[in-house]
């Protein structure tokens, strides 16, 4: 995975030329855009509202140009077809991220999760997996759940 990583980011961003190893941003655009990918994929549907939302999501965190965002998307789907496990982009979350990010990235998922309209078991069961991966505590998990959505119907979320 990592040469594949390195070999998209010396393809499509721009290194200064003592740069050996990947930035910690660099490091996580991949495992961030593969969780978001398998939350599209966790409901054996994908639709176009979801995909749109990855799309958004990666272009507004990182701010990529469409050629990088796409060679990205493809490496992402790629490493999500032969990835056994959400380890491999979990610890890289773990690793870079501070729990703000860790937040926004729970968030987002939800947000790909709730784009079509519809919120699927597999879907939430795979965005409360990685929440515990990356130790986002319980009460985030759920606040952001609600908050998404929230925002994606317009309806006042129902309090337990």
């Amino acid at each position: 995975m990592l040469v594949s990583i390195k070999q998209f980011f010396s393809t499509y961003l721009e290194f200064g030329e003592n740069e050996a190893t990947l930035s910690q941003e660099e490091m996580i655009h991949l495992a961030t855009a593969a969780l978001l990918i398998e939350v599209t994929k966790a409901d054996f549907e994908l639709t176009k509202p979801e995909s749109d939302k990855v799309i958004e999501t990666l272009r507004n965190t990182f701010k990529l140009d469409a050629v990088t965002l796409d060679a990205l998307l493809k490496l992402a789907e790629e490493e999500v077809q032969q990835a056994s496990s959400l380890y491999q982009f979990t610890r890289l979350i773990n690793d870079y991220y501070e729990y703000e990010q860790k937040l926004q990235l729970i968030e987002s998922m939800w947000e790909v999760a709730f784009a079509d309209g519809d919120l699927d078991k597999y879907e939430e069961h795979l965005i409360r997996k990685v929440a515990e991966l990356i130790y986002v505590s319980h009460k985030d998990f759920i606040r952001l759940k609600l908050s998404a959505s929230f925002a994606n119907t317009g309806k006042q979320p129902v309090k337990p």
